[in-house]
């Protein structure tokens, strides 16, 4: 099924101009400049947009959103890619709609928006049209694959008991094991990892049977078990654009401009940039990655509390990979998806055809996937080398004909780019409830925090970004009209349900002769 609709009310010539005059005041900024606002939102992806959306909705207007990009859209980076007269623009960051809604069921607010403002999106089968491959060339294991997901499948099922029973989490890997479930072959390893490393926060048993539930099950309050991919040539952020352009004065937003020092205190807030702008503030809204907030690329003033520093630290900052390349000629797969085993786990496994019916056919395009430890690997390596890399693996699933080289290569860089440091979120084993709690608590009721790596149920996914997003501007909202509290509590010390010292202080126990 393929769904695509014809633009209508705000087109992107319209939305350009709509916030034409604010992005060139602020693209060249260079001199020292200062002003003061109620609310300041740091960035200008989905939360801060739904953020400043919400405040408006509940007539607070006194808010600004700086963004150190020159668009709206956060990790919603479209990019053309392809050499002249064949390139088309593809999504280098979140490339679906996942979940989108059954029947008359709850809809995925992101799928909502995409109706809302046309976004041209394909169904994308993602378990239904793969094809199998390892170092032989083509080896159909879709039986061992379709094991797989009946494998996740079972382990959402067990771990839904063991969060009634409060047992404790385990990594996915290990409940495998106590499910008797390890892989011994490469076949079974690949499979493997497309349930559990290439799908976005699935390494706790229990965080990422809930996060897949409340997305993909309706029957556990989920949306749907479809995936539509973004195909639109606007770009997927066009939607977060499109939403902002309803409400969005110029003098609301302040392009161009990286944050490098955030004070704060009782009174206030004052954020700089590196461009020399300063910005004082009754509150501010940081929708930073939480990998931003592990580096020191912003320094905040006092440094945070140790409770703010644990919170931050305990949660992961996962890399997801696309490396696009564009032949003069198809030669792979029929299907949409490819799965290729290698010996060693993560090895540019996951292949996806652009150059298909639905999506962009004629296009010449193929893009693979790598995730964790691999994506930070390849970004140590040079273009060429990885495109020697790549092609290695081409090869070995087409030993018996001549590859071509590619006419053109593209690789973004998540985890090394200062302003993402990652590409979303990722729950595990050992975070607790408190810590999430901490993680969005506020400071000095001044300083607050959203974004996908708050939300508990939708950590990973960009509906988690937006009713975060909805969520803190409720919040602000009721606490500068006077209807709510400045401040989300925190924990001091988070603790385990059932300490250690207990039986770390009881004497040892001897074996009876």
């Amino acid at each position: 099924m393929i769904i695509s609709r014809l633009s209508r009310g705000f087109g992107l010539l319209g939305l350009a101009s709509a916030l034409s005059g604010v992005l060139a005041q602020n693209a060249n900024t260079s001199t020292t400049t200062s002003s003061h606002t109620t609310i300041l939102i740091l960035g200008g992806g989905m939360t801060g947009v739904v953020a400043a959306r919400t405040l408006h909705e509940r007539g607070v207007d006194d808010f600004i959103i700086l963004d150190a990009r020159t668009e709206l859209g956060g990790r919603m980076i479209p990019t053309p890619f392809g050499v002249p007269g064949r390139q088309v623009v593809v999504e280098v960051g979140p490339n679906w709609v996942q979940g989108t809604q059954q029947g008359n069921g709850t809809a995925n607010p992101i799928w909502e928006l995409a109706l809302k403002h046309n976004l041209t999106t394909a169904f994308n089968d993602m378990y239904g049209s793969v094809t199998t491959y390892d170092d032989s060339g083509y080896n159909n294991y879709t039986d061992v694959f379709n094991d797989a997901v009946n494998n996740f499948a079972q382990a959402t099922v067990v771990a839904g008991q063991q969060l009634q029973d409060g047992a404790v989490d385990l990594s996915l890997r290990l409940a495998y094991g106590l499910m008797g479930i390890s892989p011994k072959t490469p076949q079974e390893d690949a499979s493997d990892y497309y349930q559990i490393d290439f799908s976005p926060s699935q390494t706790s048993w229990l965080a990422s049977s809930w996060n897949n539930n409340f997305t993909y099950d309706p029957e556990s309050g989920g949306f749907s078990d479809v995936n539509q991919m973004c195909i639109d040539q606007r770009g997927y952020r066009y939607i977060a654009q499109a939403e902002a352009a309803e409400f969005l004065q110029p003098q609301q937003v302040v392009y161009n401009q990286t944050v490098n020092l955030i004070e704060y205190n009782e009174d206030g807030v004052t954020v700089h940039t590196t461009g020399g702008m300063s910005i004082t503030a009754d509150h501010v809204l940081c929708t930073f990655s939480v990998g931003v907030l592990q580096n020191s690329d912003v320094v905040f003033q006092p440094p945070f509390p140790d409770w703010k520093i644990e919170a931050i630290n305990s949660i992961e900052m996962a890399t997801y990979t696309k490396i696009f390349l564009q032949f003069n000629e198809t030669f792979w797969f029929p299907t949409e998806m490819g799965l290729y085993a290698a010996k060693q786990r993560g090895k540019y496994p996951v292949w996806q055809s652009l150059d298909y019916i639905g999506f962009f056919p004629g296009s010449g395009i193929i893009f693979v996937t790598v995730t964790g430890d691999w994506s930070l690997y390849v970004e140590q390596l040079t273009l060429d080398q990885v495109q020697s890399e790549v092609m290695g693996v081409l090869r070995a699933m087409y030993p018996n004909i001549t590859v071509p080289e590619p006419i053109d290569i593209h690789m973004p860089t998540w985890h090394s780019n200062p302003l993402y440091r990652g590409s979303y979120s990722n729950w595990g084993p050992s975070y607790v409830p408190a810590q999430s709690e901490n993680l969005k608590a506020t400071l000095n009721n001044r300083l607050w925090f959203a974004g996908e790596a708050t939300s508990v149920k939708y950590f990973g996914f960009l509906q988690g970004a937006y009713f975060e997003g909805q969520s803190a501007g409720y919040a602000l909202a009721a606490c500068i009209q006077g209807k709510g509290s400045c401040e989300l509590p925190h924990t001091t010390i988070p603790k385990n349900t059932q300490p250690y010292q207990g039986f770390l202080t009881s004497p040892l126990s001897t074996a009876s002769p």
